[in-house]
């Protein structure tokens, strides 16, 4: 079983193992960007450690995806594209990768992509963005019945290679006519 979790103080020291470069995660999810060296993840955890002794709010944006063993398999994301339209980007990553190639990514992106259509009802659309070569992502977009919205060409350099810049979309509407098929 899959579960959407938000991040407990008992996770810090498994999610600052996660956080770190050196994981094959890396390789694919966003690794045109530059990746927070083992001292920036280290000020992460103390200012996590912080916000939970003074009972701020942890990670709204994110939830951790765990199993009914409470392991910490992977996290999804969101944020806001164009808040003044009501349009989110989302984002998935399952760091370790013993848990590849096992529907986890479809099963906790389809619990993410319900939990905010049905909990943020000014949202319109939903959106991810990858690149050519995660090939991976771009299954599990299509899979869960969005749409290829927008091709960058040559838009990210990995390795010193151009890949495309690859966006999906789904409208609220796209998806509960989608989960109705499904249930």
């Amino acid at each position: 079983m899959i579960l959407l979790r938000k991040l407990k103080l008992n996770d810090l020291d498994e999610y600052k193992f996660w956080k770190l470069p050196q994981h094959k995660y890396h390789i694919l999810n966003g690794p045109y960007f530059k990746k927070n060296s083992k001292e920036e993840v280290e000020e992460l955890i103390v200012s996590l450690k912080n916000d939970f002794s003074e009972g701020k709010a942890v990670l709204d944006h994110k939830r951790i995806i765990s199993n009914d063993k409470d392991q910490l398999i992977g996290e999804v994301s969101w944020y806001w594209k164009s808040e003044e339209t009501n349009w989110m980007e989302i984002g998935i990553v399952i760091f370790n990768d013993e848990f590849w190639n096992k529907g986890i990514g479809f099963m906790a992106f389809k619990l993410w992509i319900d939990e905010l259509f049905n909990t943020k009802n000014e949202i319109v659309r939903l959106g991810i963005t990858t690149w050519s070569g995660n090939h991976g992502m771009i299954k599990l977009a299509e899979k869960l019945g969005m749409k290829k919205e927008a091709v960058y060409r040559k838009a990210r350099i990995i390795n010193g290679e151009y890949f495309d810049s690859i966006s999906y979309g789904i409208l609220k509407e796209e998806w509960f006519d989608y989960t109705k098929k499904d249930s």
